[in-house]
């Protein structure tokens, strides 16, 4: 009793404690909600329809496309402006797939698999033709082919062979081909359902045929509106308001943007960058001048030009250095030459110049044998069979090989990183060897018995050492300019200071309204995804932190002056004021010439008033009439001519994007077109399937796609 007692007496407390570590427990378990929450929400590339779309997903989506680009082209990788292009394109796809899936599941459409079997069977879809599934007699689609792989796929699984692999590969590539060619079926069927509500008639027919082929030449007063002074027309704030009630669906936007202001600072070479390395190349070219063999210096120059030591055509050469080839003896040095286009320093020498074919057709055996001198006895054997006259093809084919005739054009050796003696004293015998010589070249792994049948296509081919070197900035030149745009950043940590200060440190202040979260970059500077991930989790006039981007040449500091909201922009935001300014203005003005005009009954009475008067011919209602006068193409001047008879005046003044207009019809006649109503309903069909193009973008905006690839990528 006494200890419930001592309790009791302590009821209070202990009720806040418990009261306390339950809140604790239960706040704890919150936080971890919202962590996991959080961490979902940073995982997640977007959002399509309510569904959330996480990156490991989204990035499964672009390695299935880039292995379909590296398989179709014979390709190891991309570059990262081609992911970038992947990854919009692969974006692009799902978010269109997932809108036309709902849709049609609302319609009731789908894509059977007895149509895709149709598909398969007709074999002449354009995507199945890009596969290895194509009967090369037919040029059609196989379906056969398709089957037969698949029964070998199945077979080959469960093996670790190369052969596996690359059946596991092509398998991938074919359920990529088939799931891309059901989701082109189904937007082909509601497009092709969208398109039976659009009709022509014969009556909208005859009217196109007529707005198309009834031209009038009309005598034309115009009265521009760059006549008025902006300055003399007054502007309220209610006429302002008002406008922009009028035109407010002109300001709508599906996706929020960050206007901003930023500093970007290139770092280049000093002028004690530029001695240091011309002193550097000097050197190169002295050594260059006086050896033989220059591969030694071209490779120690770091040069970004390989030295072959072949003869190759122009076109294996950077575009400043062919053009002056033609220009230099040989055996000479030249002197170094900036090129400012590509910002590099060049010298060359060359070594030989002659004329060789650019295709070779030969053919070969290759010769080999337990001993190098068993393949060398081997060899002369053969070579003393050719010369007798003996027959190529039968010699190889004893030996195992075809001795069949091959092509071999400049191209396909002339552009190579680099090059062995033996690839070099085989491509230095095809360019030399005359039709019908035959030589016995020996090889560290054998013979190679090789004989010239045809040479076409003589062109020049040089054989040229290129010494080309980047003009790039020292550590020294990096640290001066990091440590002063830091200094910089670091002083002025306002947007007004910036402006106040940049001047001074020789920086200038750039903008650029709407940078969009799927953009790759800002202001067109290379590697700034940390500076966009920032931009779009930063407030109103916060000031980046320094970024170094592009290829380590750039220096960045950002300020996010505005965040434009997803809907419709105010009259406050600047762009938009004086888009609507502008409008009003120009209402004023076509107000105040319309009063000028008011009264005139004839072109003659318009001239008198100030109009600029000349003669426009060919009007019709289907294209809008271009005025010299005021440099505008006017819709409502074609359509109010179109409407007046011939002989006569304007009823009234016509307002336009650059002016006023009166006119008067002087002739109007039909051109000689025969009317043909099928064609005509045809192309009305088209054209408003074009309006109706935009279903998409209408789709779009329900369907409330939230993008954040910005956060990845």
């Amino acid at each position: 009793m006494a200890v419930l007692g001592k309790i009791r007496s302590k009821g209070v407390i202990l009720i806040c404690v418990i009261g306390f570590a339950l809140f604790a427990f239960i706040a704890e378990e919150l936080f971890r909600s919202c962590d996991a929450l959080g961490a979902e929400k940073r995982a997640q590339v977007g959002e399509v329809l309510g569904d959330k779309v996480n990156y490991q997903d989204f990035q499964k989506l672009v390695e299935e496309y880039t292995n379909v680009i590296k398989m179709t082209q014979g390709r190891n990788n991309l570059t990262e402006e081609e992911l970038d292009q992947v990854r919009d394109g692969v974006w692009s796809s799902y978010v269109q797939n997932k809108i036309v899936e709902s849709e049609a599941e609302k319609l009731g459409l789908k894509v059977t698999d007895k149509e895709m079997q149709n598909v398969l069977n007709a074999g002449t879809n354009p995507m199945l033709l890009q596969t290895p599934f194509v009967n090369q007699q037919t040029g059609r689609f196989d379906a056969n082919l398709l089957k037969q792989f698949l029964a070998e796929y199945k077979q080959a699984q469960g093996t670790n062979s190369q052969m596996a692999e690359q059946y596991r590969s092509l398998y991938d590539f074919w359920t990529f081909i088939e799931k891309t060619l059901r989701q082109q079926l189904l937007m082909q069927k509601y497009q092709s359902l969208l398109a039976g509500c659009l009709l022509s008639n014969p009556v909208s027919a005859k009217m196109a045929y007529n707005d198309e082929n009834q031209e009038s030449n009309i005598e034309l007063a115009a009265f521009p509106y760059s006549s008025i002074n902006d300055n003399t027309v007054k502007v309220t704030d209610s006429e302002l308001q008002a406008k922009y009630d009028e035109l407010k669906p002109r300001f709508k936007q599906d996706d929020e943007t960050r206007s901003i202001k930023f500093v970007d600072f290139q770092i280049l070479p000093s002028q004690a960058d530029r001695t240091e390395l011309n002193k550097v190349v000097n050197g190169y070219m002295v050594a260059l001048r006086d050896t033989a063999d220059p591969s030694g210096i071209i490779r120690k120059s770091g040069s970004v030009v390989a030295y072959l030591g072949i003869p190759q055509t122009k076109a294996a050469f950077p575009s400043d250095i062919a053009a002056r080839l033609d220009s230099i003896a040989v055996g000479t040095t030249t002197s170094p030459v900036e090129n400012k286009t590509d910002n590099t320093l060049n010298v060359i020498k060359l070594i030989s110049k002659e004329q060789m074919p650019d295709s070779i057709q030969f053919r070969a055996i290759n010769v080999a044998g337990a001993t190098a001198n068993e393949a060398v006895k081997r060899a002369d054997s053969i070579y003393t069979a050719l010369q007798a006259g003996a027959d190529f093809e039968a010699i190889a084919k004893k030996y195992g090989q075809t001795g069949e005739k091959t092509w071999l054009t400049s191209s396909q050796y002339q552009n190579a990183p680099s090059m062995d003696n033996d690839t070099k004293t085989y491509i230095q015998a095809l360019n030399t060897m005359g039709v019908n010589e035959t030589k016995n070249l020996k090889f560290v792994q054998g013979n190679l018995i090789l004989q010239v049948t045809d040479r076409r296509a003589m062109t020049p081919k040089y054989v040229a050492a290129v010494i080309k070197k980047p003009i790039e900035f020292s550590k020294d030149t990096r640290s001066a300019a990091y440590n002063k745009f830091s200094q910089f950043v670091s002083e002025n940590q306002t947007l007004e200071a910036m402006q106040k200060n940049a001047a001074k440190y020789g920086y200038t202040i750039r903008e650029r309204a709407d940078v969009r979260n799927f953009e790759h970059n800002i202001a067109g500077i290379g590697s700034t995804h940390e500076a966009m991930k920032w931009l779009f989790g930063a407030k109103e006039n916060e000031v980046s932190p320094l970024y170094e981007c592009g290829d380590n040449d750039h220096l960045l500091v950002v300020v996010l002056t505005k965040i434009n909201k997803a809907g419709y922009r105010s009259l406050d935001d600047e762009n938009v004021k004086n888009f609507i300014k502008s409008e009003v203005i120009r209402d004023k003005k076509a107000e105040m010439l319309i009063a000028k005009a008011k009264g005139v009954k004839n072109i003659a009475e318009a001239k008198a008033k100030g109009a600029k008067v000349a003669n426009v011919n060919q009007v019709t209602f289907a294209a809008s009439v271009f005025v010299q006068a005021t440099g505008m193409s006017e819709p409502a001047l074609s359509g109010a001519v179109s409407a007046t008879g011939k002989g006569k005046f304007c009823s009234q003044p016509v307002k336009g994007y650059g002016g006023v207009y009166m006119f008067q019809v002087t002739d109007k006649k039909t051109r000689p077109v025969k009317f043909n109503a099928k064609e005509y309903e045809q192309r009305q069909r088209q054209k408003l399937m074009q309006y109706a193009g935009n279903f998409m973008q209408e789709l779009y905006s329900n369907a409330k796609v939230t993008d954040n690839r910005y956060m990845f990528f």
